[in-house]
């Protein structure tokens, strides 16, 4: 298991592990299916030293040869898509941060030891972004599923521990293949839903465990 999963500092996972109290959530066993062909996905594109591809595994985890062949045109995909393609050759992939940050919630301040793991960080212009697998098959639907799933909260929470002002989120459609793009600006609206979606959630968990 990566060492990173077994730190102190409080994730964006963390917050969603502590949301699912008060938010219902989907159905596990069809939540972690698609966790386990989204870590695929990732892999295959930011760490293919992590893939074994005679045997369908990374790092150990079995997979399908079906998985295996929807990815890699879930890959090619990826790689055709001119935006996608460029932000990921100039990245560092799964690349660490942690920062003690402040925070405040209905006029209280407290600070927690936080941290992120970037699919895509771009060290020479100080941003980037998270590749995702998505059912959506439109723009639409993707920009819908951004709010469900939450991952305006998890964007914030990333661009606010590095402290980069733009991000991107690149999903791949598992249906049809489409590459879906969602760029964020600090002053946007997604932006600043997500800050506040974090920031409740960083308040109950400095309450429940700090």
């Amino acid at each position: 298991m990566d060492p990173y999963f077994g730190r102190n500092e409080v994730s964006n996972s963390d917050l969603s592990w502590l949301n699912s109290y008060w938010k219902p959530e989907m159905d596990e066993v069809v939540k972690q299916k698609a966790y386990k062909f989204g870590t695929l996905l990732d892999a295959i594109i930011t760490e293919p030293f992590k893939v074994d591809f005679f045997k369908f595994q990374v790092d150990g985890v079995q997979y399908s040869e079906e998985d295996f062949d929807k990815v890699a045109e879930m890959k090619k995909s990826f790689f055709n898509h001119p935006l996608a393609a460029n932000i990921l050759k100039q990245s560092d992939t799964q690349k660490v941060m942690f920062e003690k940050r402040k925070f405040q919630f209905d006029d209280v301040d407290f600070e927690l030891n936080t941290r992120c793991k970037w699919d895509l960080w771009m060290p020479s212009l100080g941003w980037g972004g998270d590749l995702k697998t998505t059912t959506a098959t439109t723009q639409k639907q993707f920009e819908e599923a951004v709010r469900f799933f939450d991952y305006d909260r998890q964007r914030a929470w990333y661009m606010d521990i590095a402290g980069s002002n733009q991000d991107v989120l690149i999903a791949v459609s598992k249906v049809n293949f489409k590459v879906f793009t969602v760029p964020i600006r600090r002053d946007d609206e997604l932006y600043k839903i997500g800050k506040q979606k974090y920031n409740e959630l960083a308040f109950k968990w400095w309450v429940l465990f700090e």
